[in-house]
């Protein structure tokens, strides 16, 4: 193994102790907001919840596909390839489960985060 190598599986490591933290967070942060549930209007302190489970949310994701994703495409020694073609083909290879499922998430980050739409999380989030 080179020294490459054991620096990309220290980071992995590393990515993955973060993943984990941030998915904890997340949890608390969704047990939060589906006790607030649904309602015509929220409160400020309702609002900030939403907005902390919106941050933790694209955290994770981000987290999960851009840095833990990505690191194990490189110890596998693939070449780079566009965000699409990589979650087909860890799914191809039985790295993920669903290319779609983590595209869905990857855009409903995108639109929390670009369009702040807090429908679109309260939505996801709050199925009844």
């Amino acid at each position: 193994m080179t020294n490459k190598e054991k620096l990309t599986i220290q980071l992995l490591r590393e990515e993955l102790d973060l993943l984990d933290k941030s998915v904890r967070t997340l949890k608390l942060s969704v047990s939060k907001s589906m006790q607030i549930g649904r309602k015509e209007e929220y409160s400020f302190e309702e609002m900030e919840s939403f907005d902390s489970l919106t941050s933790k949310f694209g955290r994770t994701s981000d987290l999960y596909t851009q840095k833990v994703i990505r690191t194990i495409w490189i110890l596998l020694h693939e070449p780079f390839i566009p965000f699409i073609d990589l979650l087909n083909q860890s799914e191809k290879m039985k790295l993920i489960d669903s290319a779609d499922q983590l595209l869905e998430v990857r855009d409903l980050r995108n639109q929390i985060t670009h369009e702040y739409i807090p429908e679109a999380i309260t939505g996801w989030f709050l199925k009844s």
